[in-house]
């Protein structure tokens, strides 16, 4: 696990992803602002961000448009929140972000069992229980 302080950060995580390709003679440059949190509460699996930005600018996903679309690369920029720490250069480490932000959301869970049961109130100060905590919580889901 990452040892990443998510202390106090809040969950407004979004990025901004931008993809410019040619069709048809015509030049397409579409943008739009994605909310990564919305997308993580209801699947934790890569977003399709070419789907994303082709359901954003009213693109049929069956279309050679779209087709030609998938062959360029996107372009991300202006990400927020625990997002910014996945963001270089352009390309954004959706994994990397997903782990931290499923680690975050658990820990969240998890804070007040450690208050309770064991009475510390800052679990990154504990970072071995706070690890061990964790991966049991994993360990359960999947059992």
């Amino acid at each position: 696990m990452k040892n990443t302080s998510l202390h106090n950060i809040s969950l407004n995580n979004s990025i901004d992803a931008h993809i410019e390709f040619s069709f048809k003679g015509e030049t397409h440059s579409l943008t739009s602002s994605i909310d990564l949190d919305q997308n993580m509460e209801h699947d934790l699996s890569m977003p399709s961000f070419h789907a994303i930005l082709a359901r954003g600018h009213k693109i049929d996903t069956y279309s050679y448009l779209y087709e030609v679309m998938q062959e360029t690369e996107i372009e991300f920029n202006n990400a927020q929140s625990i997002a910014a720490m996945f963001l270089h250069g352009g390309t954004f480490d959706y994994d990397g972000f997903a782990t931290c932000w499923q680690e975050h959301k658990v820990t969240d869970l998890l804070k007040p069992i450690a208050l309770h049961e064991l009475g510390i109130a800052d679990l990154d100060q504990n970072q071995e229980l706070k690890n061990a905590l964790i991966q049991a919580y994993f360990l359960g889901r999947q059992s």
